[in-house]
């Protein structure tokens, strides 16, 4: 047998190899142009939007706008009520849902034991992620305004939206400790600490961007849901606002707000959109670029103390 047919088989071996290197390379490249245009096409879709309400909406915005309450005409509705109510429904939300959230992800990765009960409970957690967020209000609902008696409030808005970002940041904890490596913790031991102290000194602190990461997506959420904050019986028209979270004498804080009737932005967009006069659309437009706004500066405090925070980290 000659040298050229002994090398036959090998030949056609690098041969099929080589194919198989190409045809998976095309792949690559044809998911590279699909994603590309799904990007341009998510972005095309954002920008036209954007642009409708800034072209509809930007003349409306001003400072009576921001300081008048939702009248009957167009001309003199505003959004006072609908951004402070917002405001203290959202840090209602961050209150209750971000500690609790971050320290079940904690107790959960790092405390547990690995029993069928803790396989239980992740599994409904995950689960619990992707329920509609009418569930919740219907949760609520009976919960926080007929059996807790909190009725109308924003305390009771706060704490649905707080059950409804829940387990997104206890997700995310988890995820974000998972990829600590292992060999921190077994540092920290050898160092002679005790489990809280290396949770607190090494893991928290390095998966704490990872845990801003859930919770800037579950605010996000949270601020734009209507569906949970309609069931519990937000208003749609409101003239005054709750009393200040502050006061002039001691203790200098007040919790008489917490039980005030609310509204929120989107409610109040809905109800502009709702009706057929022009005028209401192009204010609801308005609403609409300060709910963006809002939305991006919640965001980009919380971006801003997960790089603090990662500029401190020494690994």
């Amino acid at each position: 047998m000659s040298a050229k047919t002994r090398d036959l088989p090998a030949v056609l071996q690098l041969e099929e190899t080589r194919r198989i290197i190409a045809r998976h390379k095309a792949w690559d490249r044809a998911f590279g142009v699909l994603g590309l245009v799904a990007l341009i096409g998510a972005l095309l879709v954002f920008a036209t939007l954007l642009g409708e309400m800034l072209k509809n909406g930007a003349a409306h915005l001003s400072y009576d706008f921001f300081t008048s309450f939702p009248s009957r005409r167009a001309a003199n509705a505003g959004i006072l009520s609908a951004w402070v109510g917002t405001t203290l429904v959202m840090l209602v939300t961050a209150l209750v849902a971000v500690p609790l959230g971050v320290g079940a992800g904690i107790y959960l990765e790092e405390y547990a034991a690995k029993n069928l009960l803790t396989d239980i409970i992740e599994i409904n957690v995950t689960n619990l992620a992707g329920v509609p967020s009418i569930i919740y209000g219907l949760l609520a609902l009976g919960l926080f305004v007929y059996q807790f008696g909190l009725g109308q409030s924003i305390a009771a808005a706060g704490l649905t939206l707080a059950l409804l970002i829940l387990p997104v940041v206890i997700v995310a904890t988890r995820e974000a400790i998972r990829t600590i490596p292992q060999i921190i913790r077994e540092a920290a031991y050898a160092c002679g600490a005790t489990k809280w102290q290396m949770v607190s000194h090494h893991i928290l602190p390095y998966s704490l961007p990872g845990i801003m990461t859930g919770v800037i997506i579950g605010l996000a959420r949270a601020i734009g849901e209507t569906a949970p904050i309609i069931t519990i019986g937000a208003l749609t028209f409101i003239a005054f606002l709750p009393q200040s979270p502050f006061q002039s004498e001691a203790p200098f804080l007040n919790v008489e707000w917490l039980s005030a009737p609310f509204t929120v932005m989107p409610i109040q967009m809905f109800n502009w959109v709702s009706r057929p006069e022009a005028d209401f659309q192009a204010n609801a437009a308005a609403a609409g670029l300060v709910l963006l706004v809002m939305t991006l500066t919640m965001n980009a405090v919380a971006i801003w103390i997960r790089y603090h925070f990662r500029k401190r980290i020494k690994w």
